[in-house]
């Protein structure tokens, strides 16, 4: 392995073990087994290091993604689909945490490097058939529907992953995001005011309701 695949395998385990932003170029140097002037001449600066290795993390995050979508397999129904990729998401969130933390931190930076930005959206769109076709299955990769159903789930599965991040004892599981999701599409065509009125009121409204008006 030569200096620059070092700096990149030292940089990207600087990545999951300090983050981005807390990784000098000295870190990189003492996890690769290189030195400083290493740095400058196979990428020219720490920042441009730290992006090659998010961008390699990041190809690292769609394979995980890949992973959890062919643990799901394609027998039994959609929820069952469903089910077995949330849990493989949520699997994934202790097992392969380092790499989400990485991803997140990604999506952060994608805005001021357009490489970054673009291996980003090479990866979201590899994604979006694939998992759309858990829950539509009878779509083609092009299909309208099939696409949408593929963003839904990336954006739920960010939503779990900045969830997981912040307050991972409060996590839901596989079955309560399918409870979920069931008891939504269940109330779609539910209006506002009917779903009130189905909700009888409570003993202290009744009273309210019922006792006699005063007047002063």
């Amino acid at each position: 392995m030569g200096h620059r695949e070092q700096l990149l395998t030292g940089a990207k385990q600087c990545l999951y073990e300090r983050g981005y932003a807390s990784t000098t170029a000295r870190d990189i140097v003492a996890a690769s087994n290189t030195n400083l002037a290493s740095i400058g001449y196979h990428f020219g600066s720490k920042d441009a290091l730290l992006s090659a290795a998010l961008v390699a993390a990041f190809e690292e995050w769609g394979t995980e993604i890949d992973r959890v979508m062919a643990a799901a397999g394609s027998d039994g129904t959609v929820a069952d689909r469903l089910e077995a990729m949330w849990a493989g998401v949520l699997e994934s969130f202790t097992s392969h945490r380092p790499l989400w933390v990485a991803g997140l931190e990604a999506f952060a930076l994608a805005e001021r490097m357009p490489e970054l930005r673009e291996r980003l959206a090479t990866t979201y769109r590899r994604a979006r058939p694939s998992l759309g076709g858990l829950a539509v299955p009878d779509g083609g990769e092009e299909d309208p529907t099939r696409l949408a159903a593929g963003s839904f789930l990336l954006a739920v599965m960010m939503g779990l992953t900045v969830q997981s991040l912040i307050d991972p004892t409060a996590m839901p599981t596989a079955s309560d995001l399918l409870s979920a999701v069931r008891a939504i599409t269940d109330r779609l065509d539910v209006r506002f005011p009917e779903t009130a009125s189905a909700v009888a009121p409570a003993e202290d409204d009744e009273a309210a309701r019922d006792a006699p008006v005063t007047h002063p």
